[in-house]
C-alpha cells in the first residue's frame, strides 16, 4: 500500500513585529483585552518587499531543503491562499518562478484557514495516483493587505505568514497519511469573508459592498468552529479504530486560545499534546498549521513513529481534520 509522507517542512515569517501595545496606539484596545479573548501577543506584519510569493517562495525552498530534492524534481505546486499576490495568474506560478520549478504544474486552492489541510489532502490523492510525484503544498497569507486598521475586532487577530510541506510515495511502511474528514458548508459564508475590489461591471456589484476587508462574526462562529472541529476529529479517529489517547499531537488551527482550549477540554486531549504558537503569529489563516507543523518538528515534539492530528476551520465554513504517522 502506498501512502503519502512528507518528506520535509519549511516556514517563513516577515520580519516586522506588530505587538499588542503597538495596537493599542492605533484603535481602541489593550493588551490585556487582546490576550484575555485571544491569546495573542504579536503578530507578524509583510514589510517592503515582502510580497506573498516571496514569503512562500522561501518556506518552499525551506521545505526543499529539508525533504533534500531540488525544485526541478516536483511534479505538482501547490498553494493554499485567500491573500494572492494578484488575482491572475495563480500565486502558485509566481512561486514556481521564484523557484525555479519548471516541470510541475501549479495552482491555488481557496479554502481559507482550511486550506493546507486541504491541499495535503489532495497531494495525497495524486501520489495514490503516481507514487513517485513530488509535491509541494504552501500555506501562505498576507493578511494585512486585507485588514481594515480601524476595526479592533479584526485587526488584532491576522497576521502574516508561510509554511510549507514536501511529499511523495511510500511504499510497504507504517507512516505517512493515513488519512482526513474534510467538509464544507456555504451556507454559513457571511459568518467570514473578505468582498472583491469594487465590480467594474454595475449590474453584478453587491448592494452592500463594504469594502475588501475581512469580514467576521466572531461570536457565532466559535459556536460552530469548536463544535465541527470535534466531530471531524472523532469521526476520523472512529473510521481507523483510534482513540484520542492514541494521538501524540494535536496541532489545531490556531485562530483563538479560547477555542483551541475548548476544543483540547471537549476532545479529553492533554494540554502537553497541543501545539500553540497563536501568542506569537496570530491567526494567519492557511499558513498557520504548516507553520505550527515546522516548529513543532524543530521543538523536537514530534518523533519518528508519532502520530499527528491536524485539524482546522475557516471560512466558507470549511473544516476538517488529517491523520498521519510521522
Amino acid at each position: 500500500m502506498t501512502r503519502a509522507v512528507i518528506l520535509g517542512t519549511g516556514s517563513s515569517l516577515p520580519e516586522r513585529i506588530l505587538t499588542n501595545a503597538e495596537l493599542e496606539q492605533m484603535v481602541e484596545t489593550s493588551d490585556s483585552w487582546i490576550q484575555s479573548r485571544t491569546g495573542i501577543s504579536e503578530r507578524r506584519i509583510a514589510g517592503p518587499g515582502e510580497y506573498l510569493y516571496k514569503v512562500a517562495a522561501k518556506a518552499g525552498q525551506k521545505a526543499l531543503d529539508a525533504a533534500g530534492i531540488k525544485a526541478e524534481d516536483l511534479g505538482l505546486l501547490v498553494v493554499a491562499t485567500v491573500s494572492p499576490h494578484i488575482l491572475m495568474p495563480s500565486t502558485a506560478c509566481f512561486v514556481q518562478a521564484e523557484l525555479g520549478a519548471f516541470n510541475a504544474f501549479a495552482y491555488d486552492i481557496s479554502a481559507a484557514c482550511a486550506g493546507f489541510t486541504y491541499g495535503i489532502d489532495l497531494a495525497g490523492k495524486y501520489i495514490c495516483a503516481q507514487p513517485d510525484m513530488k509535491v509541494l503544498v504552501v500555506g501562505a497569507e498576507n493578511l494585512s493587505t486585507r485588514i481594515n486598521w480601524e476595526d479592533r475586532n479584526t485587526c488584532i487577530l491576522f497576521g502574516d505568514g508561510a509554511g510549507a510541506a514536501v511529499l511523495t510515495g511510500e511504499s510497504g511502511g507504517e507512516r505517512g497519511i493515513i488519512g482526513a474528514d474534510l467538509h464544507s458548508d456555504g451556507r454559513l459564508w457571511r459568518l467570514l469573508y473578505t468582498e472583491a475590489p469594487p465590480s467594474m461591471n454595475k449590474d453584478v456589484q453587491p448592494p452592500d459592498w463594504k469594502g475588501p476587508f475581512i469580514q467576521m462574526n466572531g461570536s457565532e462562529l466559535f459556536k460552530h468552529a469548536v463544535r465541527l472541529m470535534e466531530n471531524s476529529v472523532k469521526t476520523l479517529l472512529a473510521k481507523h479504530q483510534l482513540d484520542i489517547g492514541d494521538i501524540d499531537l494535536m496541532i489545531p488551527h490556531q485562530a483563538n486560545i479560547r477555542i483551541i482550549n475548548n476544543l483540547k477540554d471537549r476532545l479529553a486531549v492533554p494540554e502537553e499534546k497541543v501545539f500553540v504558537n497563536l501568542n506569537r503569529y496570530g491567526n494567519t489563516s492557511s499558513a498557520s498549521i504548516p507553520i505550527a507543523l515546522d516548529e513543532a518538528l524543530h521543538e523536537g515534539r514530534i518523533q519518528p513513529g508519532d502520530l499527528v492530528l491536524m485539524c482546522t476551520f475557516g471560512a466558507g465554513l470549511t473544516w476538517g481534520a488529517l491523520l498521519l504517522r510521522w
